[in-house]
Protein backbone atom coordinates (compact mmCIF):
# COMPACT_ATOMS: atom_id res chain seq x y z
CA UNK A 1 0.00 0.00 0.00
CA UNK A 2 0.58 3.48 -0.53
CA UNK A 3 1.54 5.38 2.44
CA UNK A 4 1.56 9.73 2.18
CA UNK A 5 5.46 9.24 2.22
CA UNK A 6 5.84 7.22 -0.74
CA UNK A 7 3.53 9.67 -2.26
CA UNK A 8 5.68 12.28 -1.32
CA UNK A 9 8.86 10.16 -2.81
CA UNK A 10 7.20 9.41 -5.95
CA UNK A 11 6.29 12.93 -6.69
CA UNK A 12 9.91 13.53 -5.79
CA UNK A 13 11.10 11.04 -8.55
CA UNK A 14 8.44 12.22 -11.59
CA UNK A 15 7.41 15.44 -10.83
CA UNK A 16 9.10 18.85 -12.38
CA UNK A 17 11.74 20.09 -10.27
CA UNK A 18 9.21 24.05 -10.47
CA UNK A 19 6.35 21.63 -9.85
CA UNK A 20 4.65 22.45 -6.10
CA UNK A 21 5.43 18.78 -4.09
CA UNK A 22 3.19 18.27 -1.70
CA UNK A 23 5.97 17.35 1.16
CA UNK A 24 7.24 21.34 0.61
CA UNK A 25 3.14 22.60 1.82
CA UNK A 26 3.20 26.18 4.02
CA UNK A 27 0.61 23.77 5.74
CA UNK A 28 -2.81 24.55 7.33
CA UNK A 29 -3.84 27.75 9.28
CA UNK A 30 -4.97 24.72 11.98
CA UNK A 31 -2.07 22.48 12.78
CA UNK A 32 -3.66 18.64 12.01
CA UNK A 33 -2.07 15.18 11.94
CA UNK A 34 -2.13 14.28 8.14
CA UNK A 35 -3.82 10.78 6.69
CA UNK A 36 -1.39 8.04 6.93
CA UNK A 37 -2.50 6.94 3.11
CA UNK A 38 -2.98 10.58 1.51
CA UNK A 39 -1.34 13.57 0.54
CA UNK A 40 -1.86 17.05 2.11
CA UNK A 41 -3.59 17.99 -1.74
CA UNK A 42 -5.33 15.02 -1.66
CA UNK A 43 -7.19 15.49 1.63
CA UNK A 44 -8.09 19.16 0.54
CA UNK A 45 -9.70 17.75 -2.41
CA UNK A 46 -11.36 15.28 -0.56
CA UNK A 47 -13.00 17.91 1.66
CA UNK A 48 -13.91 19.97 -1.25
CA UNK A 49 -15.73 17.50 -2.61
CA UNK A 50 -17.43 16.81 -0.03
CA UNK A 51 -18.15 20.03 1.06
CA UNK A 52 -22.40 21.87 1.20
CA UNK A 53 -20.88 24.58 -1.07
CA UNK A 54 -19.63 21.78 -3.86
CA UNK A 55 -22.64 19.98 -3.88
CA UNK A 56 -24.67 22.75 -4.52
CA UNK A 57 -22.79 23.37 -7.84
CA UNK A 58 -25.04 21.40 -9.41
CA UNK A 59 -27.82 23.49 -9.01
CA UNK A 60 -26.22 26.87 -9.67
CA UNK A 61 -26.11 28.12 -13.38
CA UNK A 62 -23.36 28.21 -16.03
CA UNK A 63 -24.90 30.59 -18.91
CA UNK A 64 -28.37 28.92 -18.77
CA UNK A 65 -30.56 28.92 -15.77
CA UNK A 66 -31.52 25.20 -14.37
CA UNK A 67 -34.91 24.99 -15.38
CA UNK A 68 -34.17 25.76 -19.19
CA UNK A 69 -33.16 22.02 -19.56
CA UNK A 70 -31.22 19.16 -18.38
CA UNK A 71 -28.21 18.83 -20.80
CA UNK A 72 -26.96 22.42 -20.24
CA UNK A 73 -23.42 22.99 -17.86
CA UNK A 74 -23.91 23.99 -14.39
CA UNK A 75 -21.52 25.09 -12.10
CA UNK A 76 -20.78 21.77 -11.34
CA UNK A 77 -20.46 19.73 -14.66
CA UNK A 78 -18.39 22.77 -15.70
CA UNK A 79 -16.17 22.56 -12.35
CA UNK A 80 -15.56 18.78 -13.36
CA UNK A 81 -14.91 19.66 -17.03
CA UNK A 82 -12.13 22.03 -15.98
CA UNK A 83 -10.75 19.42 -13.54
CA UNK A 84 -10.74 16.48 -16.42
CA UNK A 85 -9.11 19.53 -18.69
CA UNK A 86 -6.23 20.72 -16.27
CA UNK A 87 -5.79 16.78 -14.69
CA UNK A 88 -4.82 15.71 -18.75
CA UNK A 89 -2.62 19.19 -19.18
CA UNK A 90 -0.62 18.60 -15.30
CA UNK A 91 0.03 15.38 -16.01
CA UNK A 92 2.03 15.92 -18.86
CA UNK A 93 3.54 18.97 -18.02
CA UNK A 94 4.47 16.77 -15.21
CA UNK A 95 3.21 18.88 -12.11
CA UNK A 96 0.42 17.73 -9.23
CA UNK A 97 -2.31 16.84 -10.10
CA UNK A 98 -3.64 16.31 -7.08
CA UNK A 99 -2.90 19.82 -5.90
CA UNK A 100 -4.45 20.82 -9.45
CA UNK A 101 -7.58 19.05 -9.03
CA UNK A 102 -8.16 20.54 -5.49
CA UNK A 103 -7.88 24.01 -6.81
CA UNK A 104 -10.18 23.08 -9.82
CA UNK A 105 -12.60 22.00 -8.17
CA UNK A 106 -12.70 24.85 -5.66
CA UNK A 107 -12.23 27.56 -8.02
CA UNK A 108 -16.01 28.39 -8.69
CA UNK A 109 -17.17 27.50 -5.30
CA UNK A 110 -17.34 31.07 -4.12
CA UNK A 111 -20.47 31.44 -7.23
CA UNK A 112 -23.82 33.24 -6.11
CA UNK A 113 -26.77 31.54 -8.03
CA UNK A 114 -27.41 32.37 -11.72
CA UNK A 115 -24.00 32.71 -12.78
CA UNK A 116 -22.40 36.27 -13.77
CA UNK A 117 -25.78 37.80 -13.81
CA UNK A 118 -26.03 36.90 -9.62
CA UNK A 119 -22.49 38.08 -9.42
CA UNK A 120 -22.95 41.51 -10.72
CA UNK A 121 -25.82 41.75 -8.36
CA UNK A 122 -24.16 41.18 -5.02
CA UNK A 123 -21.28 43.51 -6.45
CA UNK A 124 -23.57 46.46 -7.20
CA UNK A 125 -25.54 45.87 -3.93
CA UNK A 126 -22.37 45.54 -1.72
CA UNK A 127 -20.81 47.99 -3.06
CA UNK A 128 -20.81 50.51 -0.07
CA UNK A 129 -20.23 47.34 2.23
CA UNK A 130 -16.97 45.44 1.00
CA UNK A 131 -17.96 44.48 -2.65
CA UNK A 132 -18.43 40.88 -3.88
CA UNK A 133 -16.08 39.12 -5.54
CA UNK A 134 -16.86 34.72 -5.85
CA UNK A 135 -13.06 34.23 -5.77
CA UNK A 136 -12.92 35.95 -2.48
CA UNK A 137 -16.46 34.43 -1.29
CA UNK A 138 -15.25 31.26 -2.52
CA UNK A 139 -11.90 31.78 0.45
CA UNK A 140 -14.33 32.73 2.76
CA UNK A 141 -16.39 29.39 1.93
CA UNK A 142 -13.64 27.29 2.85
CA UNK A 143 -11.94 29.30 5.71
CA UNK A 144 -14.90 30.17 7.43
CA UNK A 145 -18.55 29.37 5.89
CA UNK A 146 -18.44 25.62 6.23
CA UNK A 147 -19.19 24.21 9.32
CA UNK A 148 -17.99 20.50 9.51
CA UNK A 149 -15.28 20.11 12.10
CA UNK A 150 -15.35 20.39 15.84
CA UNK A 151 -11.80 22.39 16.29
CA UNK A 152 -12.10 25.25 13.77
CA UNK A 153 -14.52 26.85 10.72
CA UNK A 154 -13.90 26.22 7.11
CA UNK A 155 -12.09 23.42 5.35
CA UNK A 156 -8.64 24.43 6.79
CA UNK A 157 -7.27 23.80 3.08
CA UNK A 158 -3.63 23.63 2.89
CA UNK A 159 -2.12 27.60 2.05
CA UNK A 160 -1.39 26.73 -1.48
CA UNK A 161 -5.08 25.49 -2.74
CA UNK A 162 -6.27 28.54 -1.27
CA UNK A 163 -3.71 30.31 -3.00
CA UNK A 164 -5.02 29.03 -6.34
CA UNK A 165 -8.68 30.45 -5.30
CA UNK A 166 -7.53 33.57 -4.83
CA UNK A 167 -5.27 34.07 -7.71
CA UNK A 168 -7.36 32.56 -9.71
CA UNK A 169 -7.75 34.89 -12.82
CA UNK A 170 -9.38 34.68 -16.37
CA UNK A 171 -11.51 36.92 -18.72
CA UNK A 172 -14.36 36.42 -16.10
CA UNK A 173 -11.60 36.57 -12.79
CA UNK A 174 -9.82 39.04 -11.58
CA UNK A 175 -7.40 38.32 -8.19
CA UNK A 176 -8.29 40.39 -5.45
CA UNK A 177 -4.54 39.98 -4.18
CA UNK A 178 -4.82 39.44 -0.43
CA UNK A 179 -1.43 39.88 1.50
CA UNK A 180 -1.39 36.49 2.92
CA UNK A 181 -1.04 35.06 -0.25
CA UNK A 182 2.21 36.69 -1.36
CA UNK A 183 0.77 39.71 -3.59
CA UNK A 184 3.93 40.48 -5.55
CA UNK A 185 4.32 36.81 -6.65
CA UNK A 186 2.86 34.52 -9.44
CA UNK A 187 0.64 31.85 -8.56
CA UNK A 188 2.00 28.29 -8.77
CA UNK A 189 2.03 26.66 -12.07
CA UNK A 190 -0.71 23.78 -10.74
CA UNK A 191 -2.50 27.30 -10.51
CA UNK A 192 -2.14 28.75 -14.25
CA UNK A 193 -2.93 25.70 -15.58
CA UNK A 194 -6.42 25.68 -13.67
CA UNK A 195 -7.09 29.16 -15.09
CA UNK A 196 -6.35 28.20 -18.62
CA UNK A 197 -7.84 24.86 -18.45
CA UNK A 198 -10.92 27.29 -17.19
CA UNK A 199 -10.96 29.21 -20.31
CA UNK A 200 -10.71 25.99 -22.40
CA UNK A 201 -13.74 24.68 -20.71
CA UNK A 202 -16.32 27.30 -20.64
CA UNK A 203 -15.38 28.39 -24.12
CA UNK A 204 -16.20 25.27 -25.74
CA UNK A 205 -18.64 24.20 -23.84
CA UNK A 206 -20.61 27.33 -24.09
CA UNK A 207 -20.39 26.92 -28.14
CA UNK A 208 -21.73 23.34 -27.40
CA UNK A 209 -24.76 24.57 -25.32
CA UNK A 210 -24.93 27.63 -27.93
CA UNK A 211 -25.96 25.02 -30.39
CA UNK A 212 -28.07 22.67 -28.67
CA UNK A 213 -30.32 25.79 -27.34
CA UNK A 214 -30.43 26.90 -30.95
CA UNK A 215 -29.12 30.50 -29.61
CA UNK A 216 -25.89 29.96 -32.44
CA UNK A 217 -25.75 28.45 -35.68
CA UNK A 218 -22.93 26.33 -37.44
CA UNK A 219 -22.93 28.57 -40.42
CA UNK A 220 -22.31 31.92 -38.03
CA UNK A 221 -19.39 29.64 -36.28
CA UNK A 222 -17.67 28.41 -40.13
CA UNK A 223 -16.23 32.59 -39.65
CA UNK A 224 -13.70 31.54 -37.34
CA UNK A 225 -10.79 30.12 -38.26
CA UNK A 226 -10.58 27.72 -34.81
CA UNK A 227 -13.99 26.56 -35.84
CA UNK A 228 -12.88 26.41 -39.66
CA UNK A 229 -9.74 24.67 -39.40
CA UNK A 230 -11.61 22.14 -36.94
CA UNK A 231 -14.10 20.92 -38.90
CA UNK A 232 -12.07 20.32 -41.84
CA UNK A 233 -9.86 17.97 -40.00
CA UNK A 234 -12.93 15.95 -38.82
CA UNK A 235 -14.11 15.96 -42.17
CA UNK A 236 -10.83 14.67 -43.86
CA UNK A 237 -10.73 11.76 -45.34
CA UNK A 238 -13.76 10.43 -43.36
CA UNK A 239 -17.66 9.00 -44.37
CA UNK A 240 -20.62 11.58 -43.66
CA UNK A 241 -21.08 12.16 -40.14
CA UNK A 242 -24.52 12.29 -38.51
CA UNK A 243 -24.88 16.31 -37.94
CA UNK A 244 -24.88 15.35 -33.81
CA UNK A 245 -21.67 13.61 -33.70
CA UNK A 246 -20.04 15.43 -36.15
CA UNK A 247 -20.42 18.97 -33.82
CA UNK A 248 -19.08 16.51 -30.99
CA UNK A 249 -16.14 15.38 -33.00
CA UNK A 250 -14.96 19.51 -33.84
CA UNK A 251 -15.71 20.54 -30.39
CA UNK A 252 -13.48 17.75 -29.15
CA UNK A 253 -10.69 18.70 -31.77
CA UNK A 254 -11.18 22.22 -30.55
CA UNK A 255 -10.04 21.15 -27.36
CA UNK A 256 -7.44 19.13 -28.06
CA UNK A 257 -6.03 21.87 -30.71
CA UNK A 258 -5.66 24.46 -27.72
CA UNK A 259 -4.23 21.95 -25.38
CA UNK A 260 -1.41 21.37 -27.41
CA UNK A 261 -0.76 24.49 -28.39
CA UNK A 262 -1.02 25.38 -24.60
CA UNK A 263 2.03 22.73 -23.96
CA UNK A 264 4.26 23.16 -26.44
CA UNK A 265 3.96 27.17 -26.20
CA UNK A 266 4.43 26.75 -22.61
CA UNK A 267 7.23 24.46 -22.93
CA UNK A 268 8.84 27.04 -24.74
CA UNK A 269 8.17 29.54 -22.03
CA UNK A 270 9.71 27.71 -19.38
CA UNK A 271 13.20 26.78 -21.32
CA UNK A 272 13.25 30.33 -22.82
CA UNK A 273 12.55 31.90 -19.01
CA UNK A 274 15.21 29.51 -17.52
CA UNK A 275 12.88 27.96 -14.61
CA UNK A 276 14.58 25.55 -12.42
CA UNK A 277 12.32 25.49 -9.52
CA UNK A 278 9.09 26.57 -7.74
CA UNK A 279 11.18 29.70 -6.65
CA UNK A 280 12.16 30.84 -10.17
CA UNK A 281 8.38 30.36 -10.67
CA UNK A 282 7.38 32.39 -8.10
CA UNK A 283 9.40 34.95 -9.21
CA UNK A 284 8.83 34.98 -13.13
CA UNK A 285 6.25 37.73 -13.56
CA UNK A 286 4.27 36.63 -16.74
CA UNK A 287 2.26 33.57 -16.83
CA UNK A 288 4.49 30.36 -18.18
CA UNK A 289 1.45 28.41 -18.87
CA UNK A 290 -0.18 30.55 -21.85
CA UNK A 291 -1.04 30.00 -25.37
CA UNK A 292 1.09 31.13 -28.65
CA UNK A 293 0.49 34.68 -29.90
CA UNK A 294 -1.79 32.87 -32.79
CA UNK A 295 -4.02 30.65 -30.69
CA UNK A 296 -4.78 33.79 -28.86
CA UNK A 297 -5.84 35.65 -31.75
CA UNK A 298 -7.76 33.06 -32.78
CA UNK A 299 -9.60 32.06 -29.06
CA UNK A 300 -10.42 36.13 -29.37
CA UNK A 301 -12.15 35.50 -32.39
CA UNK A 302 -14.12 32.82 -30.66
CA UNK A 303 -14.85 35.10 -27.48
CA UNK A 304 -16.03 38.03 -29.20
CA UNK A 305 -18.23 35.80 -31.42
CA UNK A 306 -19.49 34.28 -28.11
CA UNK A 307 -20.16 37.70 -26.53
CA UNK A 308 -21.96 38.91 -29.35
CA UNK A 309 -24.02 35.90 -30.21
CA UNK A 310 -24.35 34.09 -27.38
CA UNK A 311 -24.15 36.07 -24.14
CA UNK A 312 -25.84 39.14 -25.39
CA UNK A 313 -28.35 37.29 -27.06
CA UNK A 314 -31.76 38.08 -25.96
CA UNK A 315 -33.28 35.18 -24.51
CA UNK A 316 -29.71 34.98 -22.28
CA UNK A 317 -30.28 38.78 -21.46
CA UNK A 318 -33.86 38.49 -20.22
CA UNK A 319 -32.85 35.36 -18.08
CA UNK A 320 -29.84 37.54 -16.75
CA UNK A 321 -32.36 40.74 -16.13
CA UNK A 322 -34.70 38.25 -14.18
CA UNK A 323 -32.27 36.90 -12.36
CA UNK A 324 -30.52 40.25 -10.94
CA UNK A 325 -34.27 41.28 -10.03
CA UNK A 326 -34.88 37.99 -7.51
CA UNK A 327 -31.42 38.52 -6.34
CA UNK A 328 -32.02 42.58 -5.44
CA UNK A 329 -35.60 42.04 -4.46
CA UNK A 330 -34.39 39.54 -1.88
CA UNK A 331 -31.69 41.49 -0.72
CA UNK A 332 -33.53 44.72 0.00
CA UNK A 333 -36.45 42.76 1.94
CA UNK A 334 -33.60 40.74 4.44
CA UNK A 335 -32.16 44.00 4.52
CA UNK A 336 -35.46 45.70 5.57
CA UNK A 337 -36.85 42.95 7.80
CA UNK A 338 -33.47 40.96 8.97
CA UNK A 339 -35.72 38.35 11.19
CA UNK A 340 -37.08 36.81 7.88
CA UNK A 341 -33.59 35.33 7.50
CA UNK A 342 -32.96 32.12 9.26
CA UNK A 343 -32.18 32.20 12.85
CA UNK A 344 -28.88 30.38 12.30
CA UNK A 345 -28.18 33.93 10.08
CA UNK A 346 -29.75 35.71 12.35
CA UNK A 347 -27.28 35.40 14.83
CA UNK A 348 -24.22 36.41 12.98
CA UNK A 349 -25.65 40.24 12.81
CA UNK A 350 -24.14 41.48 15.17
CA UNK A 351 -20.47 40.08 14.44
CA UNK A 352 -20.58 40.66 10.56
CA UNK A 353 -23.58 43.34 10.46
CA UNK A 354 -26.79 42.90 8.28
CA UNK A 355 -24.77 43.39 4.62
CA UNK A 356 -22.62 40.54 4.76
CA UNK A 357 -24.66 38.14 6.37
CA UNK A 358 -27.25 38.67 3.60
CA UNK A 359 -24.70 38.69 1.02
CA UNK A 360 -23.86 35.04 2.43
CA UNK A 361 -26.92 33.64 2.67
CA UNK A 362 -27.51 34.65 -1.07
CA UNK A 363 -24.51 33.74 -2.29
CA UNK A 364 -24.41 30.05 -0.85
CA UNK A 365 -28.35 29.62 -2.36
CA UNK A 366 -28.87 27.44 -5.86
CA UNK A 367 -30.98 28.91 -8.10
CA UNK A 368 -33.94 26.98 -7.94
CA UNK A 369 -33.98 28.06 -3.82
CA UNK A 370 -33.36 31.45 -4.85
CA UNK A 371 -36.43 31.08 -6.65
CA UNK A 372 -38.67 29.72 -4.39
CA UNK A 373 -37.55 32.06 -1.58
CA UNK A 374 -38.43 34.66 -4.07
CA UNK A 375 -41.92 33.14 -4.38
CA UNK A 376 -42.23 32.55 -0.67
CA UNK A 377 -41.88 35.83 -0.04
CA UNK A 378 -43.59 37.84 -2.79
CA UNK A 379 -45.96 35.53 -4.51
CA UNK A 380 -49.61 36.10 -1.96
CA UNK A 381 -50.76 32.73 -2.85
CA UNK A 382 -47.01 31.00 -1.77
CA UNK A 383 -46.97 29.03 1.59
CA UNK A 384 -43.64 30.28 3.68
Amino acid sequence: MLTRKDIEKREYDLLAPYAMHSKDTKGRKYPEAEPKYRSVYQRDRDRIIHSTAFRRLEYKTQVFVNHEGDYYRTRLTHTMEVSQIARSIARTMSLNEDLVEAIALSHDIGHPPFGHAGEDSLRTLMKDNGGFDHNLQGLRVVEELEQRYPDFSGLNLTWESREGINKHTTMFDKAQQLKEFEPGSSPTMETQVVDVADEIAYDNHDIDDGLMSGLIEEKDLLRLRLWKDAARFVQKGKRELPDKIRKYQIIRRLIDTQIEDLLLTSEKNIIASGIKNLADVKKHKKRLVAFSEDMQKKRKELRVFLMDNLYKNFRVMRMSDKARRFITGLFKVYLEKPEQLPPSDQKKIKKIGNHKVICDYIAGMTDRYALDEYKKLFDPYERV
